[in-house]
């Protein structure tokens, strides 16, 4: 770690006077947002309220009386231009003349032609999350804390605002969990000043890629895995975008103990002066950390006394409520950064205790569905990568796996191997399915494996509601054909939703519905 550093470039050079110093004032500022989504929305939105001309443009065409679409109208009424299905291939260089300010949804590659003409140009490109920070006046405004890691972001990020809410502060969870944070940094109590006293920030890949000057009160990567190549072009690509998260930390770097790759990022970091590195594991901890000793969490790190004593903060106990007992390890690693993140903040030990108690997972997390006919059926559609799908698969013995998807550049083979003993059989689908069925023929060529297509089409593709549904009975009619008495059917897919289903969500609640069904329950 090193202090005092200096920001980042804002990554452009025309418009750079207008928009460094970023004021509520933005009158003839000439912005261009990229892309529909609600990130795209909110930022939209924010500039034309401050005075800024701006236009909107995104690939695609939203389908009549979509959510895209009304927020397409909208734009239109308070005096945006929107050009949607623009094409940005041809006219990416028309489309900026004059622009000071490109403001990217987290969804637009770096090589989009609208990214990379802006970059030719020299207009600064910020994302969304980097439009909050100013116009909330940086550190003027209410602490960030800030998650990110391969897995277990929303989960960490969730409990965080328990805890914060436990102790009697007004928090705000947002970024990738959903809320976009130009709406929180927007809402205001009746005399202008903030409604909130902090925000938990949940930050992907995506929008840490674009950052520049935000500098969270604490931070944290939980843990690092191959994921979004594609999107990234490569593995150092992506660690490089996560540790943006340690990156001008005012008071704690949170770095996970039993993955070293965090804490090699923690000491290359540029933070603010006075900043501590602060690890948590699941064994005991060193002075300065956080750790389990016995069946307690307890820490080092935020106490007077660290050095010959610590702080409970909860009973691993208190987290059955979460996920069942036994607790999972990578829940209990969840709560410990939560924790961490909060201690840092100030908040006392009997709030970390109260909110962790009172909290539940987010769904589609390793829910348990109950079981049918002696077979007993979990949802992790959340597990959208090997990294995920390994947490789900090492809790459970005797597993039909159904899994695949889009796999967005990850390999399999690590994961088939570390789990070939426990696989009874495999349920393949969606367009990537061929990579994890070639990596079971290659370490588990004894496991059964199936393959299940879309009904009718006999294709991969987008599923109507009706159509996943169908799709997802047949899944779980397999399953159950390929279970015994104690079998678990595990849907954990170690890949992305969106070649057959709207996001993971969908995929997840298409699983449970068809188990309900089977289960001879109303869908």
């Amino acid at each position: 770690m090193s202090g005092g550093a200096a920001p980042a470039p804002d990554g452009g050079r025309r418009g750079a006077e207008r928009v460094d110093g970023l004021a509520c004032d933005l009158t003839g500022l000439v912005a261009v947002v990229a892309g529909l989504g609600l990130s795209g929305f909110s930022a939209a939105d924010a500039l034309l309220e401050r005075g800024a001309a701006v236009t909107v443009v995104d690939d695609r065409v939203p389908a009549e009386g979509s959510p895209a679409a009304e927020r397409a109208r909208l734009l239109e009424l308070l005096g945006a231009r929107v050009l949607a299905g623009h094409d940005t291939h041809e006219g990416a260089q028309d489309l900026l003349a004059g622009a000071d300010l490109v403001v990217a949804s987290p969804g637009w590659r770096p090589d989009h032609p609208v990214l990379l003409a802006a970059a030719g140009a020299g207009v600064t490109v910020w994302g969304e999350v980097e439009l909050a920070w100013r116009l909330q006046g940086g550190t003027a405004g209410p602490p960030w804390l800030v998650v990110t890691g391969t897995n277990g972001k929303t989960t960490t990020v969730e409990l965080l605002g328990h805890v914060l809410r436990a102790s009697g502060l007004r928090a705000r969870t947002a970024g990738n969990i959903g809320t976009p944070l130009v709406d929180v940094v927007r809402d205001t109590a009746p005399d202008g000043s903030p409604g909130h006293d902090v925000v938990a920030v949940e930050l992907s890949s995506f929008q840490l890629h674009l950052v520049r000057t935000v500098s969270p009160y604490a931070s944290v990567c939980l843990n690092l895995a191959p994921d979004h190549l594609d999107w990234h072009g490569g593995e150092q690509a992506y660690r490089d975008a996560k540790a943006q998260v340690y990156e001008r930390t005012q008071v704690a770097c949170v770095h996970n103990l039993d993955d070293p790759v965090t804490t090699q990022m923690v000491r290359e970091a540029d933070v603010v002066e006075g900043c501590r590195a602060v690890g948590f594991g699941l064994g005991t901890p060193a002075v300065g950390d956080v750790g389990v000793v016995e069946d307690l969490l307890v820490d080092r790190a935020f106490i007077d006394e660290r050095a010959s004593a610590a702080a409970e903060l909860a009973r691993v106990e208190d987290l059955a409520g979460l996920a069942g007992s036994p607790v999972p390890a990578h829940v209990v690693a969840n709560a410990l950064a939560a924790a961490t993140l909060a201690r840092a903040l100030g908040v006392p030990a009997e709030a970390v205790r109260d909110g962790l108690r009172g909290a539940a997972l987010p769904p589609h997390r390793a829910a348990p569905l109950g079981e049918v006919a002696g077979v007993r059926y979990v949802d992790d559609s959340k597990a959208t990568n090997p990294h995920a799908a390994d947490a789900s698969l090492g809790a459970s013995t005797d597993v039909v796996w159904v899994a695949g998807g889009l796999a967005k550049g990850a390999a399999y083979d690590d994961l088939v191997r570390r789990h070939a003993s426990r696989l009874r059989a495999a349920v393949l689908i969606g367009a990537d399915r061929e990579l994890v069925a070639d990596a079971l023929r290659r370490h588990a060529p004894e496991v059964p494996v199936r393959l299940v297509d879309p009904p009718d089409t006999g294709r991969v593709g987008a599923l109507d509601s009706a159509g996943a549904a169908r799709f997802m009975d047949l899944v779980v009619a397999e399953a159950a054909a390929l279970a015994g008495p104690g079998s678990t059917v595990l849907l954990a897919p170690a890949a992305a939703s969106m070649d057959q289903f709207a996001s993971y969500v969908a995929r997840g609640e298409a699983f449970a519905g068809a188990v309900r069904r089977a289960a001879g329950g109303v869908a």
